[in-house]
């Protein structure tokens, strides 16, 4: 009896030992709290005017001045802020009573103004100098309204085809209007378009040099262009409170408000290289070539052109818009949408597509200036005369950065589940392998001792 007693202790002790305790005998083990992989999102902060006089640094060698040529000086500060003295401060203005602004705004600077009257609703960092990538093209369009006729057809060439960059399409021996090389511009974000017509007005440098000075007759100040495309280059710059000048200024032509409003056209294509030799696609794969060894060549029929404005798609009233980007700029945008008969013009400089898309900051601070009918810090057209007094003027605040910790707190991607000390794991599904542990080594034990009776009995 004291043999089989023994061999039944340790035959139990040894599936323990095997299997683990069962749930209910095992201590609970505290889980680490794991450290987090990002930091919680916060606007950037401007309000020690990092930018009054230049651009952040760039990140690669785009501005870099061509062998023999030095960069050029940063364009001069005015000594009063364009648009009045409100607009001279770097951080974020809004109106007194105006209501909170709104979250998740990740661009470095933004407006929003009054399309039609020119008063500035709010503002963070207006005159801050940053890069414009593809808004530019407004500026571009503006100086090909006035001076190209819209149904002049040019014949692409090989250089407008190859250029850097985004493109519409233009193939060389393709033949377009410059209405159609407009659309290109402005829905499509086209470099190609912006060479073309670049061409039309006497080459890049005359072109570039037409930007500029029709920048100086708007009053907007801090835009210098280095590239008919937007394009970094020496040089660049602009900012949130040009844009909209900008942008307003475009829209004042009917021409350029059918430009930017049209979601989809009717675009050409072109004819196939003949200094090459034919090499259609295979009849059952469009766009490969039959002979894989060389170039496809072959007609290209012309296509359907849909604008790349999201906004003109996702947020009523909109009226049209343009988008911008590069790896120095970063997510640029300026647009208009109308409500109730009032129209709004937003711009965004260097913003991010987190924690929203640009389209979507646009949106948030359309509704933040709809929201506020009679607000006003400044205005458009570019006087200094917008002044605070004790009687019929608008005041206006400065307010501080938001604290990041205040920031996304509530939307988290971090933040536990319920029950789990890891982010995304609930600890309750381990307390349930731990419990099927436990009783299946409760079985396993009950059939060695009962092994170990049937032993103990020969």
């Amino acid at each position: 009896m004291t043999t089989y007693r023994r061999l039944t202790a340790a035959l139990a002790v040894g599936a323990l030992l095997a299997l683990g305790t069962p749930a209910a005998a095992q201590p609970a083990a505290a889980q680490p709290v794991a450290p987090p992989t990002t930091t919680l999102f916060a606007t950037p902060s401007t309000d020690s005017c990092p930018h009054r006089e230049t651009p952040p640094p760039a990140i690669d060698a785009s501005e870099v001045p061509v062998a023999g040529s030095t960069a050029p000086v940063p364009v001069p500060v005015p000594d009063a802020p364009v648009g009045g003295d409100e607009l001279g401060a770097c951080g974020v203005i809004v109106a007194d009573g105006a209501p909170p602004v709104p979250a998740d705004i990740s661009a470095t600077a933004w407006t929003v103004s009054d399309l039609d009257t020119g008063a500035v609703i709010a503002a963070k960092d207006p005159h801050g100098r940053y890069r414009p990538a593809s808004t530019i093209k407004v500026l571009l369009a503006l100086v090909a309204l006035d001076s190209l006729d819209l149904d002049t057809r040019v014949t692409a060439t090989a250089e407008d085809a190859a250029t850097e960059g985004s493109a519409v399409g233009l193939g060389m021996g393709g033949v377009y209007t410059v209405r159609q090389l407009l659309q290109g511009l402005v829905m499509a974000s086209g470099n190609d378009a912006a060479h073309a017509i670049a061409g039309q007005l006497g080459g890049t440098e005359r072109a570039v040099e037409a930007m500029n000075a029709r920048a100086r007759e708007l009053g907007a100040l801090d835009t210098r262009t280095a590239t008919p495309s937007g394009l970094d280059g020496p040089g660049m710059a602009s900012s949130a409170y040009d844009l909209a000048v900008i942008f307003r200024a475009a829209m004042e032509d009917p021409r350029f408000a059918e430009l930017a409003a049209a979601e989809e056209v009717p675009f050409p294509g072109y004819p196939k290289d003949p200094s090459k030799p034919d090499n259609p696609s295979r009849p059952d794969q469009p766009g490969v070539p039959v002979n894989p060894v060389l170039p496809l060549n072959e007609d290209r029929p012309g296509f359907t052109l849909a604008s790349d404005n999201a906004l003109l798609f996702r947020y009523p009233g909109t009226l049209g818009g343009k988008n911008g980007y590069t790896d120095d700029a970063r997510q640029t945008f300026v647009g208009a949408a109308e409500r109730d008969g009032r129209r709004l013009v937003v711009s965004l400089m260097a913003a991010d597509v987190l924690p929203i898309r640009p389209w979507e900051q646009a949106a948030r601070l359309l509704d933040f200036g709809f929201a506020q009918p009679d607000a006003t810090i400044g205005t458009l057209d570019g006087a200094t005369g917008v002044t605070r007094n004790e009687t019929d003027e608008p005041s206006f605040t400065r307010m501080a950065e938001p604290d990041s910790a205040d920031v996304g707190n509530a939307d988290s991607a971090l933040a536990a589940p319920s029950g789990g000390a890891y982010p995304g794991v609930d600890d309750s599904a381990d307390g349930a392998v731990r419990i099927g542990v436990g009783v299946v080594g409760g079985i396993v034990v009950l059939g060695l001792i009962l092994l170990a009776r049937r032993l103990s009995r020969r």
